[in-house]
């Protein structure tokens, strides 16, 4: 009998090793609050991180717009000043035989030598037109004209100066430029 009873027993502790401990109720709600408590934190922890990286790209471009808008400060200023050296360059070349409208364009020429020292340090250059191959970044077509001597899309003439602002376009050059317009109506 004790061997009987013996062998039920180890029986009995292999079936118990083998099925599932039953989990209480309580254990089982637990379980599923941890779940999503576990689920909350981990969607609050992405949206912290999203959240995080959308400020700091917020705070690098506010950055570079404020060094923007310092850089190029003077700007409408400058666009000003542009068409002032426009007028004097205009009025130097001016020809007159009288000598007190010379000794006035004197001083013009050193009034308009000053503007430009001060264009210059500022970041102003004057862009190169004449006789340089056409460019629509900065040169705006205000005629055509053809010249058998000269390449095809060669600025033949500057109706009006073109300047350039530190890496920005301040006013593009009115030019004439060089386009063999019967040739282009012929193929039509």
């Amino acid at each position: 009998m004790e061997k009987e009873n013996l062998n039920r027993y180890r029986e009995e502790e292999k079936e118990m090793e083998t099925d599932e401990i039953p989990m209480k109720e309580e254990e089982k709600s637990n379980n599923e609050e941890w779940n999503k408590l576990k689920e909350e934190f981990d969607k609050m922890s992405n949206s912290y991180v999203r959240l995080y990286a959308d400020f700091e790209n917020y705070k690098k471009r506010t950055a570079e717009e404020r060094i923007k808008e310092r850089k190029y400060a003077s700007q409408s200023l400058l666009e000003q000043l542009v068409a002032v050296v426009d007028i004097f360059d205009k009025t130097i070349n001016m020809k007159t035989d009288d000598p007190k409208l010379k000794n006035f364009l004197i001083g013009f020429e050193m009034i308009n030598q000053n503007f430009k020292t001060i264009l210059e340090k500022e970041g102003v250059k004057k862009i190169v037109a004449l006789g340089a191959k056409f460019d629509p970044n900065f040169h705006h077509a205000y005629d055509v004209s053809w010249d058998e001597n000269k390449e095809e899309d060669i600025i033949l003439e500057e109706i009006q100066s073109g300047y350039t602002y530190k890496d920005r376009l301040l006013r593009p050059s009115l030019v004439k430029v060089n386009k063999n317009t019967k040739g282009n109506e012929e193929n039509e």
